[in-house]
């Protein structure tokens, strides 16, 4: 399978995404291609890859000096003190500015890494290989980084964009069904805010992307990462257009922090349940039209993805949920801040909304 290369161009940063089958043998190559030398790299690995991978992976950088630096990745590690860990790795060895950094791993570790890459002597080179299906739509593009605090998820952070990022679909391959879904989330996600056609192709393929058929699933990922590179060329520092990427968000991650960053419900289930809650509140309050919420609702039902928050949560729980959702950091009033969809790819920015409504939205969800 032939590799596609998407060129990102936003403001502090020009770099490409390669995407393919089996593209890590070419490491060297590209690396050599993007000008990108280095006397010492850190690698930070998360522990949840399959070690033959990361043996395989490891094998084909340049023999140059390397640290690996093995990392849990969860939502409960992505804090401050999983970030002062790799900060003494670079302190120690001396890393200079002309080094590097590289991920390989889902989003959690690569926002780690991107985030201690941009602290170290105020910007250290970065190279994402994002391993998960999520981090391969999602979080390796736009330069999105941070942690989360006992306040809420990705309170703390910075935008810094790396200078390469590698998406090779075998590691795909040995993920199971649930983490494919969460990947799959942030794809229905970005044909929900931008391109009904491509939501016919989802509704279509579905099933088959998700047994990650190989052309399927090649370009799902081409187009949903196209989709994000525009966004994010256009507003790379989330003043205007790219806060529709956080449709379905403001409900997902007050889900997340309502359990305590359990495996209950991971990001992407929780990405899944809040578009699906984000398309409900947009159609009670007239702002979607029925027969499009019912395309979206359909089109959960039929790949088994999850779509009733009463299956996670009571009413004892709204007072915390909308107690995260006010600390949302798109919230600039008492009000909070939601993305929501008046049709299938026509997103609205900005609309606020009083506690008491969505409360009100919440207990009746939470009934059923």
């Amino acid at each position: 399978m032939s590799s596609i290369k998407l060129q990102i161009k936003t403001g502090s940063q020009k770099y490409p995404i390669y995407i393919g089958n089996n593209i890590l043998n070419k490491l060297q190559k590209l690396l050599k291609e993007n000008l990108i030398n280095y006397n010492q790299c850190l690698v930070v690995v998360d522990k949840n890859v399959p070690k033959k991978l990361i043996n395989k992976t490891l094998s084909f950088l340049p023999k140059k000096e390397i640290t690996v630096h093995y990392f849990n990745a969860s939502e409960r590690n992505k804090n401050q003190q999983s970030i002062n860990k790799i900060l003494s790795v670079l302190l120690k060895k001396n890393f200079n500015r002309n080094d590097c950094l590289i991920s390989i791993g889902g989003g959690i570790t690569g926002d780690v890494s991107g985030f201690a890459a941009s602290m170290f002597k105020r910007g250290l080179k970065f190279i994402n290989i994002p391993t998960t299906l999520l981090s391969q739509v999602d979080s390796s593009i736009g330069g999105k980084t941070g942690i989360n605090t006992k306040y809420g998820k990705n309170l703390i952070g910075a935008f810094y964009q790396p200078s390469l990022v590698i998406s090779d679909i075998n590691f795909l391959r040995s993920l199971p069904k649930r983490e494919l879904v969460c990947g799959y989330g942030e794809i229905l996600k970005h044909a929900l805010i931008t391109d009904k056609k491509f939501f016919a192709f989802l509704n279509k393929n579905g099933a088959n992307i998700l047994n990650l058929e190989g052309s399927l699933i090649k370009k799902a990922i081409y187009k949903s990462c196209s989709i994000k590179k525009k966004i994010v060329e256009a507003d790379e520092k989330e003043m205007n257009i790219r806060k529709i990427l956080n449709f379905g968000h403001t409900f997902a991650h007050a889900y997340e922090a309502t359990l305590k960053y359990s495996q209950k419900l991971n990001h992407g289930e929780a990405v899944i349940l809040g578009i699906k809650t984000a398309a409900k509140f947009s159609l009670v309050n007239k702002i979607l039209n029925l027969a499009d919420f019912m395309l979206i609702e359909n089109h959960l039902k039929q790949l088994n993805l999850p779509r009733q928050i009463n299956k996670f949560f009571s009413q004892k729980d709204i007072k915390q949920i909308i107690s995260f959702m006010k600390k949302d950091k798109k919230n600039d009033t008492k009000k909070i801040n939601l993305i929501l969809i008046k049709k299938i790819g026509f997103p609205i920015i900005d609309l606020q909304f009083n506690e008491s409504k969505i409360n009100l939205f919440l207990k009746r969800e939470l009934i059923k």
